[in-house]
């Protein structure tokens, strides 16, 4: 098996890339299926206008698809892209014969029945029985429906979120006309839980948005100790899993991580996106509400939609009118392909790829060209070359970015703050490392004055190097002025991969030796 396993390895890391073609050999016995569905109505001679050109503009359409990076390739290990699983996309274009629209149930009667189907199979992996819920164009539109019910029943209270949650949660409540307030985050990119616990005590919170899955990091806001400031406060949670949510599934985390999922069905409402973990093409987003009583906060009249139907139309749930019911069906497909089952096919993906995210880390944490601010939760690591100050750091994270590039390893870049990096602080907090001369100059600018420069001067004549005693003589002189200077970074720029592939875990080996070359590149 082992011998097996090694050759297969070696034929992925050196064959020519191919697309998968099992959509395409999937689709023509399917689509006759389907077509058997509607064959009592009489023959159509309508057609399609510019058949005859359509090879043609296929082919440009091709060309310029080449304008892409490689997000479907192990190879590339930046930014939040997985490509769909097959059944997905053979469903989703199954669908488009069709072309449904889930809003009304007589725009999608088969599509809306899936939709809720699959929702449903959702929520019930966080362990939720009833609830209301629906598919959304993606993350932003679902956190915008959660907390838009969420200031429904807390008018005018603020919402809180992390400093390291997604940057739209702010957006969000700007566009709701609710206050928002931002939680510092602690050492390991999670919501520091002694701040939140100061804001809540003023009763003006009305939403916390915890965080099971940071986009810049995959941090974990720690769900247990947040749930017991709601019980001593009432505040509503909202959870926002758009990355993390299906890592539920997962049998390798951590113990503290474990607790945080099991509990993630304690909260009102919570968002997944399965155009992320969950094998689906872009955009597919799903909003879950525990209480399915919040539907009341949706009603509104529609003569011209709802009306071939007694049955609740998802339109009647969403603040979105027309949505894409070839969504829904892919998604559907999906799940009856690959349930949503601990320790099952799908959950076994989603474990390898946190298996590809250790490794990589426990070996950058080995090498000492490296410096790696804590282990991942999930499947994303940050990690940033060890230099001799923090603007350095940044540098040489933006060189070896570019030239990984160029050796077709693609990883992303990520500003965090440098307090994350205890190597390049000073037992002050400050940033350390930065050159001596350069905090001198600073010095120098704020003590113009004859005392305080005479002061400084002291100071920088207990220094060694003959460079800083000239310097000293300089400022006590007061001939020499420095220009003013940006204080020292907060944050420093770091590299940053998601290992969501699966794949990823056979090649944190290729990918170890092309950053290596990267490192070399950049460092000279």
């Amino acid at each position: 098996m082992g011998a097996a396993r090694q050759w297969l390895r070696r034929l992925d890391l050196n064959m020519a890339m191919e697309f998968e073609k099992d959509t395409l050999d999937a689709l023509p016995k399917a689509l006759q299926e389907l077509e058997r569905g509607f064959a009592s109505l009489p023959g159509s001679a309508a057609r399609a206008p510019g058949l005859a050109r359509m090879s043609e503009v296929m082919q440009q359409v091709a060309e310029r698809l080449k304008d892409n990076y490689p997000y479907f390739h192990p190879l590339y290990a930046g930014q939040m892209l997985k490509p769909p699983h097959p059944i997905a996309r053979a469903a989703y274009a199954l669908a488009t014969w069709i072309n449904p629209n889930n809003h009304a149930n007589d725009g999608g009667r088969a599509s809306s029945a899936m939709e809720r189907e699959a929702v449903a199979e959702i929520a019930a992996m966080f362990g939720w029985k009833t609830h209301l819920g629906h598919l959304t164009s993606g993350g932003t539109m679902a956190n915008l429906e959660a907390l838009w019910v969420a200031g429904q029943l807390h008018p005018g209270k603020k919402i809180a979120a992390s400093a390291q949650a997604h940057y739209t949660h702010h957006r969000i409540a700007s566009v709701l006309g609710l206050p928002f307030v931002e939680i510092p985050a602690d050492s390991r990119g999670r919501m520091d839980t002694h701040a939140l616990a100061a804001q809540v005590e003023s009763g003006e919170i009305g939403c916390v948005v915890a965080t099971l899955g940071t986009t810049g990091a995959g941090s974990l806001d720690p769900l247990p100790d947040i749930l017991r400031l709601r019980d001593r406060h009432s505040f509503r949670l909202h959870v926002d899993a758009a990355y993390g949510g299906y890592f539920t599934l997962a049998g390798n985390l951590t113990a503290e991580s474990r607790e945080a999922f099991d509990l993630i069905g304690q909260a009102n409402s919570i968002v997944v996106d399965p155009h992320k973990h969950g094998l689906q093409p872009y955009g597919c987003g799903c909003v879950l509400f525990r209480d399915p009583g919040v539907g009341a906060l949706y009603k509104h009249d529609s003569p011209y939609t709802y009306f071939t139907s007694a049955d609740l139309h998802l339109g009647e749930i969403t603040l979105e009118c027309s949505r894409p019911g070839a969504s829904a069906v892919a998604l559907w497909a999906t799940q009856k392909l690959l349930p949503l089952e601990r320790g099952g096919e799908f959950a076994q993906g989603l474990e390898a790829c946190r298996e590809a995210a250790l490794s990589l880390a426990k070996r950058l944490v080995a090498d000492s060209r490296w410096l790696v601010p804590f282990a991942p939760e999930l499947d994303i690591v940050v990690w940033a070359p060890r230099a001799d100050s923090p603007q350095r750091v940044s540098e040489l994270s933006q060189k070896i970015f570019d030239a990984a590039a160029k050796r077709n390893l693609h990883l992303a870049l990520i500003r965090l703050p440098v307090t994350y990096f205890p190597a390049l602080m000073n037992s002050e907090g400050d940033s350390s490392m930065v050159p001596t001369r350069h905090r001198a100059s600073k010095g120098a600018m704020r003590g113009r004055g004859r005392q305080k420069r005479l002061r400084l001067a002291k100071e920088l004549a207990k220094l060694d190097p003959r460079e800083e005693q000239a310097l000293a003589a300089e400022v006590l002189a007061g001939d020499i002025m420095f220009s003013e200077e940006e204080p020292d970074p907060e944050t420093i720029t770091c590299l940053r991969s998601v290992l969501m592939k699966p794949e990823h875990r056979e090649w944190v080996e290729r990918i170890l030796g092309l950053l290596d070359a990267a490192y070399r590149e950049a460092e000279f």
